[in-house]
């Protein structure tokens, strides 16, 4: 929560951590599972609990959210560590690349939990989402020594890259189950 509230406060406790390794266990994948529950309970909620084809559409939903959460933030990851050593000059660090990106995050999944249980917000959930900018802006100088010439620069590629990994994992696996089907 502290993320969202005050990001600079909470990306300085961040940078504290020895174990950036961690952020796995604590946050990205609770915060999945929370995602994909939420997902399934509003599916069932949205369509029903008859018939054993809610309970198919509401674990086919359930499973585009957590595989594209997952995938995305893996590749988000790789892609800031990969961006930052060919465009910023940066070492390559992947577990902090993880770190960043797994607690960058906060928003999207916060978001697909509000929207997973209420899906009616989802317009207002794509007006939020841009929310990341502010949160990635405040921890790339403390977490990925960023300097203040490539801060802008920096926080709108990570922006953009955060927010359309998972996006575009989910676009992909819902195609794909659509045409698997």
């Amino acid at each position: 929560m502290k993320l969202i509230s005050s990001p600079a406060k909470a990306w300085e406790e961040i940078s504290m951590e020895k174990d950036s390794q961690k952020v796995f266990i604590t946050f990205v994948y609770p915060m999945i599972g929370l995602c994909g529950l939420s997902v399934f309970i509003g599916s069932l909620l949205t369509n029903g609990w008859g018939g054993p084809e809610s309970f198919q559409v509401a674990m086919t939903s359930c499973c585009a959210v957590a595989v594209a959460l997952f995938g995305g933030y893996f590749l988000a990851a790789y892609a800031i560590n990969e961006m930052g050593t060919r465009m910023f000059g940066m070492s390559a660090n992947l577990s902090l690349a993880q770190q960043f990106a797994g607690y960058a995050l906060v928003v999207p999944f916060l978001l697909q939990i509000v929207t997973g249980l209420l899906p009616d917000f989802r317009i207002i959930a794509w007006l939020l989402q841009f929310y990341i900018v502010y949160v990635v802006w405040e921890g790339a100088p403390i977490m990925m020594r960023v300097g203040e010439k490539q801060r802008l620069k920096y926080t709108l590629l990570l922006s953009v890259l955060l927010i359309l990994c998972p996006a575009v994992i989910q676009f992909v696996f819902n195609k794909l189950t659509a045409i698997l089907n």
